[in-house]
């Protein structure tokens, strides 16, 4: 079913802090808009504390999502928590100058858009081992906010060494035994203040140019073994490696990606597609932060507003 309201000026996909930023200028602009993803508030919902959002001294990631999404309805954003389809562009007729409508599809409706921005955000990345998803969520875990309290006084590993991966350690730390990190490299990438608590840190060992080969256990972990040989008794495997961009839906529309399927996109948050833009974590943007992704977000908003007010009231719906 096609959404009752109609045409909307913006559909924005993806609902974390990208996307509720968008939403939130949008709404300023006084477009009609819509704002569709998955999980409310994204990724950063998973995130123990941000303090390094400028005029925020410090707030917990889920609460810094719940005022994201406050801020977007306040503001007149359509919110629908759904997964998105696909995504096609109506193509105008030889004789029409008017630029086509974007058709957004749900699993349950339909939504049609003078423009759309990719908001879509970023995946955890995986160790890539062949039993790594018969662990998944039996000791393995890509969130050690959301799973520290299971392994209280245990014995745990964060793969990764930089600076999600610190955090992830640090909060390990406050309720396990022992917490191992697992650096690829001989160094650790993470911020000084970070790398400082962790080597302070009296149950946190670091281990260097270290890789995990295999997982071992029955029914759940129970030991790793490194590409050395060394086998050592693990209750948990915290994976921090990166994210992978979620950008499945643009490619498919057509938007340029760069070699790490990141969506390409200009000064003007524009992609290669009139009417289509991208912010936050799934752009070839090279620095990824809330305050990166909230900007480029806001960018995308205003340049939005420009392309449909440049193209007038006549869109081609087919």
């Amino acid at each position: 079913m096609t959404d009752s309201k109609q045409l909307k000026d913006v559909i924005i996909i993806g609902a974390g802090v990208a996307g509720l930023a968008a939403g939130m200028y949008c709404g300023r602009f006084n477009m009609k808009t819509v704002v569709i993803g998955e999980m409310p508030g994204g990724i950063i919902t998973t995130t123990h504390l941000v303090e390094n959002y400028p005029g925020i001294l410090s707030i917990e990631g889920a609460q810094m999502g719940s005022v994201f999404l406050e801020h977007a309805q306040k503001f007149g954003a359509q919110l629908e928590f759904s997964r998105v389809m696909s995504i096609e562009r109506c193509v105008p007729s030889a004789e029409s100058k008017a630029p086509g409508v974007f058709k957004v599809k749900t699993s349950s409706k339909e939504f049609l858009g003078k423009a759309v921005i990719i908001a879509t955000g970023t995946s955890h990345r995986k160790l890539g081992l062949p039993e790594e998803k018969g662990f998944n969520s039996k000791g393995l875990s890509y969130c050690a906010l959301c799973d520290a309290a299971f392994f209280k006084g245990k014995t745990v590993c964060v793969v990764g060494g930089g600076d999600a991966a610190a955090i992830e350690v640090l909060i390990l730390a406050e309720h396990c035994k022992k917490v191992y990190m697992v650096v690829r490299r001989d160094v650790l990438r993470a911020e000084p203040i970070n790398n400082q608590k962790i080597m302070e840190s009296k149950n946190i060992e670091v281990k260097f140019n270290a890789e995990i080969a295999q997982i071992k256990g029955e029914g759940k972990v129970q030991s790793v073994v490194f590409k050395s040989g060394e086998e050592l008794p693990m209750d948990g495997i915290f994976v921090a490696i990166g994210f992978d961009p979620l950008s499945d839906l643009a490619e498919k529309l057509g938007a340029e990606l760069d070699a790490k399927k990141q969506v390409k996109i200009d000064r003007y948050s524009q992609t290669n597609i009139p009417g289509l833009f991208a912010a936050g974590d799934v752009t070839d943007v090279a620095f990824k932060q809330v305050i990166t992704g909230a900007a480029q977000a806001v960018n995308a908003s205003y340049f939005a507003q420009q392309y449909i007010t440049k193209n007038g009231p006549e869109f081609y719906c087919g």
